[in-house]
C-alpha cells in the first residue's frame, strides 16, 4: 500500500512538474511572440527605423506622421500593447524578459503621454526635424541602400512619400501661426538656409542627385540612362520646387509671425509639456527646479577644476580670459587639410586600443569609421554618431563637421572621440545590436538619459584609456563636462524660469570655453527641443553614482570590466531600471 501511495505521489509530482514546465515554456513563447509583434508593427509605424536596422522590406515607405490617420494608428498601437503588458504574469519570465516588459511598458506610457500635446503644429526646426533626418539619406551614404536598380527605384518612391509630409508640415505651420504654436524668429532664420541649399540648381551638384554619381559598375547602360533621367526629373520637378515653396513661406508669413520669446512655456504647450519633456529625457521624476540647482552646483565644482588646469599651464588672467586663450590658440589649430582631421581621430583610437581590453570585457564586432559631416548640414550640425546596421553590413560612423579646417580646434577632440565614438556611442549601441538575448525592439530603442549619459561617463575615462596627457586635452574634458552642467542651468532657465535667449548665451559664455557662435547654436538647440539637453549630465551622474556604490560594496571583488558589462548588456533602458539592475547584481555579488 505504501509503495503504491509513493508511486502515485511521484506520478502526480512529475505530472505537476511537467505541467508547470509547459506553462513556463508557453508563457515565455507567448511573451517572445508579443515582443516580435511589437517590433514588426513598430517597423510599419516607423519604416526608417527598419531601414536603419538593415531590414529592406519597408524601403519605399515614409508615412505622413502629421496625418490624423497615422496618429490614430500610433495611439492604438501603444494602447494595445500597454493593455496586454499589464495582464502578463512575470513569474515565468526570465530576467531579460522581465526587463523587456518593464522597458516596453515605460515606452508605451511615455509615447501615449507625448501624444496628448499638439506638437505637430511646430513640425520644423533647425536641428531635430524630419526634413533634416530624411536629407541625410539622400546622398546615398547612409542606411538607405543604393546597390541595386531596385534600391534606386525604392528611394524615388520614398521621396514622393516624404514630399507629402513636407506639404503637410507647411499646412500645420499655417495652422500653428493662428493658434500661437510658432517657432522663435531666431530659430526660423536658421531653418531657411537649410531649405535654400536644396532649392538651387545645378541638378548635377544637388544632394538628391548624388546617388547617380555612384551608380554601381554592374548596371547596364539602359538602366543607368533610365535612373539618371528619373533622378534628374525628381530633383528638377519635385525636390527643388517643393523647397522653393518652403523658402518663400518661411521668409514671408512664417518669419513675420515668429515669436520673440525663447521658452516653450510661451506657447500653448505650457509648463505641462516641459515637465513631460524632463521626464522623457531624464527618465526620472526630477523637477525642473531640482535640476536647475544641481546644475549650479556642478558648474561651481567644475570651475574649480578648470582653475587648477589654468594654473598648471601658467596662464596669467582669469578663467574667462583663459577660455578665450583656448579658443584662439593657433597651436591648437594645426590642420590645413580635412584629411588630417580624420587621421587625428584615427591616431586617438590607436592610443586607446591597448587600454580598452583592461576596461571592457565585451566589445563590439561592428566596424567603425570616421567621416566628415556632409557639406549640406555641417555649418549648423554638431559632431554625431550614426549607428551601424544590426547585421553588421554597415559600419558605425562618427561624423565631424569641418566647415573651416584651419579653425578646427583640437583642445576638446580627445574628449569628443570618447563620447561620440569609442567607447561611447559606438560601444553602447553596437553591443546592444549584437546581443542575441535582447528582443529586436530593444536593439534600436533609444533613451537619451542612458545613451548620452553613458557617452558622457566615458569622457571621464580618458586617463584610464591613455589620453589627456596634455593639460589642454584634460581641460577639453572639463569643458565637455562643464558644457553639460551648463545645460542643466540654461535649459531649465529657458523653459521653467523665464530666461531669454540672450541670458542663456551670457551665462554659457561666462562658464564655457566655446565660441559665442557655437554657444548661440547650442542655446538655440535647447530652444528647439526642450529637455533633451538635460539627459547627458543626469545620466552621467547616475552611472558615476552606481560605479562608486559598486566599488564601495564589492571592495576587492569589484571588476571594472564586469561593471561595464552589466551597464551595457541591457541596451538603452530608463535610469530607474538600470539602478534596479545594478542593485540586484551587487546583492548577488555580496
Amino acid at each position: 500500500m505504501n509503495k503504491l501511495i509513493l508511486l502515485c505521489t511521484a506520478v502526480i509530482l512529475f505530472s505537476c512538474k511537467n505541467e508547470n514546465t509547459e506553462k513556463e515554456e508557453s508563457s515565455q513563447t507567448n511573451f517572445s511572440t508579443l515582443l516580435k509583434e511589437y517590433n514588426e508593427e513598430g517597423y510599419e509605424l516607423d519604416p526608417m527605423m527598419a531601414t536603419n536596422a538593415g531590414d529592406s522590406r519597408f524601403n519605399t515607405k515614409f508615412p505622413n506622421v502629421l496625418s490624423e490617420e497615422y496618429k490614430a494608428k500610433k495611439k492604438a498601437y501603444y494602447t494595445k500593447y500597454k493593455t496586454v503588458l499589464t495582464q502578463i504574469d512575470t513569474s515565468h519570465l526570465t530576467e531579460t524578459e522581465k526587463m523587456s516588459k518593464a522597458v516596453l511598458l515605460w515606452d508605451c506610457n511615455i509615447n501615449l503621454e507625448a501624444m496628448t500635446f499638439n506638437t505637430d503644429l511646430m513640425p520644423l526646426d533647425q536641428m531635430w526635424s524630419i526634413n533634416l533626418y530624411f536629407n541625410q539619406y539622400a546622398g546615398g551614404t547612409n542606411a538607405q541602400p543604393f546597390k541595386t536598380v531596385q534600391d534606386y527605384k525604392d528611394w524615388l518612391v520614398r521621396v514622393d512619400a516624404y514630399l507629402i509630409w513636407l506639404n503637410s508640415a507647411k499646412k500645420m505651420m499655417k495652422k500653428g501661426m493662428e493658434t500661437g504654436y510658432v517657432l522663435p524668429k531666431s530659430l526660423i532664420v536658421k531653418v531657411i538656409p537649410q531649405f535654400e541649399a536644396l532649392a538651387e540648381l545645378p541638378v548635377e551638384e544637388h544632394l538628391y542627385y548624388a546617388p547617380i554619381k555612384n551608380i554601381p559598375d554592374n548596371f547596364t547602360k539602359e538602366e543607368i540612362k533610365e535612373l539618371t533621367e528619373a533622378y534628374r526629373s525628381m530633383v528638377e520637378t519635385k525636390i527643388i520646387p517643393a523647397h522653393k515653396e518652403m523658402v518663400t513661406f518661411l521668409n514671408g508669413d512664417y518669419l513675420s509671425s515668429g515669436r520673440m520669446s525663447s521658452g516653450i512655456t510661451d506657447t500653448p504647450l505650457g509648463s505641462e509639456y516641459y515637465a513631460h519633456q524632463v521626464k522623457k529625457y531624464t527618465t526620472t521624476n526630477m523637477a525642473a527646479d531640482e535640476i536647475h540647482e544641481l546644475g549650479l552646483k556642478e558648474v561651481s565644482r567644475i570651475r574649480s577644476e578648470m582653475e587648477a588646469v589654468k594654473e598648471e599651464v601658467g596662464f596669467k588672467g582669469d578663467l574667462k580670459a583663459f577660455f578665450m586663450h583656448v579658443r584662439t590658440n593657433k597651436d591648437l589649430m594645426p590642420f590645413t587639410e580635412r584629411s588630417q582631421v580624420i587621421a587625428f581621430y584615427d591616431s586617438i583610437h590607436q592610443v586607446m586600443k591597448p587600454q580598452i581590453d583592461k576596461l571592457f570585457g565585451n566589445q563590439p564586432t561592428t566596424a567603425f569609421e570616421v567621416r566628415r559631416t556632409e557639406p549640406f548640414r555641417e555649418k549648423s550640425a554638431a559632431a554625431n554618431y550614426n549607428p551601424g546596421s544590426i547585421d553588421g553590413s554597415r559600419p558605425g560612423i562618427f561624423y565631424t563637421p569641418i566647415p573651416e579646417v584651419e579653425k578646427y580646434n583640437i583642445y576638446d577632440k580627445e574628449d569628443l572621440f570618447l563620447h561620440e565614438a569609442i567607447p561611447g556611442h559606438h560601444f553602447q549601441i553596437s553591443l546592444a545590436q549584437e546581443n542575441d538575448e535582447l528582443p529586436d525592439f530593444r536593439k534600436t530603442l533609444w533613451y537619451s538619459a542612458y545613451g548620452e549619459g553613458w557617452a558622457l561617463y566615458t569622457e571621464s575615462m580618458g586617463k584610464e584609456l591613455g589620453l589627456y596627457k596634455d593639460p589642454y586635452q584634460y581641460f577639453g574634458m572639463l569643458s565637455g563636462e562643464m558644457h553639460r552642467a551648463v545645460r542643466l542651468v540654461v535649459d531649465t532657465g529657458l523653459h521653467a524660469k523665464g530666461w531669454t535667449r540672450e541670458q542663456a548665451i551670457a551665462y554659457s559664455l561666462d562658464n564655457e570655453a566655446e565660441s559665442e557662435a557655437s554657444i548661440t547654436s547650442e542655446i538655440e538647440r535647447y530652444m528647439a527641443n526642450p529637455g533633451q539637453a538635460l539627459s547627458y549630465k543626469i545620466g552621467q551622474l547616475k552611472i558615476r553614482e552606481l560605479r562608486a556604490k559598486s566599488e564601495e560594496l564589492l571592495g576587492e571583488k569589484f571588476d571594472i570590466r564586469e561593471f561595464h558589462n552589466q551597464v551595457l548588456e541591457t541596451g538603452c533602458i530608463p535610469l530607474q531600471l538600470l539602478e534596479q539592475k545594478i542593485d540586484t547584481w551587487l546583492m548577488a555579488g555580496k
